[in-house]
């Protein structure tokens, strides 16, 4: 008697499976590599959720050349960034690109055109100079993705913000020779946005990690920014512990660090050692 064939049903099913199978350990592979990736471009690991299923803290890793971005499709901004620094004797860069680029990986369509006559710049979250003096032309342009832009007051992105970034660049890159910069928004329960979706911050936080050496220990120092400021404010008006920028954005930022060692460095605020009371009421450079 002749065997029967399997049908087409049962065929396609086999099919199936085999593809799911290959997209599996494919997706696999590349994840594996991704959070090789990761680990390289973070210092004690990227900032995780404290409840992995709160819409609010819900992001994507997307990797860029020199920092990382946790991106969040619900309130179409950039949750956190990461990236390094390190001391630059004579920076070198190239022009600023004349325009912000989409960004394909981003579920939501965010454009520049989207700020257009909001009231809110195109804040950077890894800033244009710093990043482009340190790792390079492709960074920069990186930067200018509007996965990396997040709704910033006038007075803040042009004055505040962009003063406390040239500190950190300048002063504190400078002093310590290599930092690990994790910025980002901060959100109250009170949700606003622009009439394209863009939830918009009611503040934003920078936490500056000098990671020290085998004969040095690592410093935190941290800054949470209200979007409201004049402008001329001291800096250190804005010091806060690391502690209170995860209570206030819900994450853990460096999870991998030994609970022994983040406690005294997260809990409290300590500027011993960052010479912040000689910059913190310089002018910007522009």
């Amino acid at each position: 008697m002749a065997r029967r064939r399997p049908g087409l049903l049962k065929r396609f099913r086999r099919m199936s499976g085999a593809g799911l199978m290959a997209t599996a350990v494919i997706y696999g592979l590349w994840y594996y590599q991704e959070r090789t990736y990761w680990a390289q471009m973070s210092w004690m690991g990227t900032p995780q959720a404290e409840v992995w299923y709160d819409w609010k803290t819900l992001n994507r890793t997307l990797r860029n050349d020199g920092f990382l971005t946790g991106w969040s499709d619900l309130r179409a901004n950039p949750l956190w960034t990461v990236y390094r620094l390190n001391r630059v004797n004579h920076p070198a860069i190239g022009a600023r690109p004349g325009h912000f680029s989409d960004d394909w990986r981003t579920l939501w369509p965010v454009t520049s055109d989207d700020y257009t006559g909001s009231g809110f710049d195109r804040g950077h979250q890894a800033p244009n100079y710093a990043v482009a003096a340190v790792h390079g032309r492709q960074a920069q342009l990186d930067t200018f993705q509007m996965s990396n832009i997040s709704p910033q007051r006038p007075d803040l992105n042009r004055r505040v913000w962009q003063r406390l970034e040239e500190v950190v660049i300048d002063d504190f890159a400078d002093r310590f020779g290599t930092l690990w910069i994790t910025t980002g928004p901060v959100f109250d329960d009170d949700i606003k946005r622009l009439s394209s979706f863009i939830e918009i911050p009611d503040a934003f936080y920078k936490i500056v990690v000098a990671p020290g050496s085998a004969d040095t220990a690592p410093k935190m120092i941290a800054f949470i920014v209200p979007q409201n400021v004049r402008g001329d404010e001291p800096l250190d008006r804005f010091l806060v512990s690391v502690d209170e920028v995860e209570a206030r954005t819900g994450f853990n930022f460096f999870s991998e660090l030994p609970l022994d060692m983040a406690e005294p460095l997260e809990s409290g605020v300590n500027t011993q050692g960052w010479g912040l009371e000689k910059v913190a009421r310089q002018p910007a450079r522009y």
